[in-house]
């Protein structure tokens, strides 16, 4: 089959062209993706045009909503809040808000004038005193009597708490000799008798306590020598590398499990 015929020259046709428009979709794809890939133009953030109000809306509005006509309550609502920044940076001598003329020429009541008068002090308020009192001539000449210097002497007060150091055997408050030759009533010495256990009161027994002669000379049984006897265990290091450290009776090997046994001891499924 030969070039020259028209089949072959539709078919071909008809291959470039779809050829040709998958390179035209390519490149669409790759303008959009390039256009895409562009970075954002930054706002004028420093324009001092910019203001509130002049920005485009997020979503277009509807013409009935451009030619509608507010209520007037919508437009009160619509009026931007007063800016009371203005007011701080006033001058030290302007008063914080002004003072109307009524105000002004307003004639005081005599019930408001006695109102604003100041709290009177007391007649008999006196001052509070200077700290550093000042002495007089005559206070400063003075001489004291004996009666004042024996008044001003600091009163002396006898320790009791201590003792002055004597020997060992002496008491630690001094008892006077009316107290030791006093004799005691019977109640007294009655009520100084220390409490008395109970009669059947056993007392602690010692941690260590005499063996006895029999127990010395007792001879142990056959059987009191086997158990006295302590368990012999080889070394863990040893019984490591030792195959027959833990040997397995006959009888074991030859025991024969129950269906129980078999039951339990298959693994669980999860």
């Amino acid at each position: 089959m030969s070039q020259s015929d028209p089949a072959v020259r539709a078919e071909l046709q008809i291959h470039v062209s779809a050829i040709q428009e998958r390179a035209q979709k390519s490149m669409g794809c790759f303008d959009r993706i390039q256009e895409f890939a562009e970075p954002k133009k930054a706002a004028r953030v420093n324009d001092p045009r910019l203001v509130w109000g002049n920005q485009e809306t997020i979503w277009t509005l509807l013409r009935g909503a451009l030619m509608a006509q507010p209520s007037p309550r919508t437009v009160a609502l619509a009026k931007p809040k007063q800016d009371f920044g203005k007011h701080q940076c006033r001058p030290r001598q302007s008063p914080e808000w002004p003072v109307s003329p009524a105000a002004l020429s307003y004639k005081a009541s005599p019930r408001i004038l006695e109102l604003a008068r100041p709290k009177v002090l007391h007649p008999e308020f006196l001052l509070a005193r200077e700290v550093p009192t000042q002495v007089t001539n005559v206070a400063a000449l003075a001489r004291a009597s004996s009666r004042l210097q024996r008044l001003a002497e600091p009163r002396v007060r006898k320790v009791t708490c201590c003792y002055e150091y004597s020997f060992l055997e002496s008491v630690i408050r001094p008892v006077s000799k009316s107290a030791q030759e006093a004799i005691a009533s019977p109640r007294t010495l009655e009520l100084a008798r220390a409490k008395r256990l109970h009669p059947d009161y056993v007392p602690l027994q010692d941690a260590e306590w005499p063996v006895t002669k029999a127990a010395k000379h007792a001879v142990a049984t056959p059987r009191l020598v086997e158990l006295a006897q302590p368990c012999k265990r080889p070394p863990m290091d040893l019984a490591q590398f030792n195959p027959d450290a833990f040997t397995v009776k006959e009888t074991a090997k030859k025991a024969t499990c129950s269906a129980r046994i078999q039951e339990l001891a298959r693994p669980i499924k999860h």
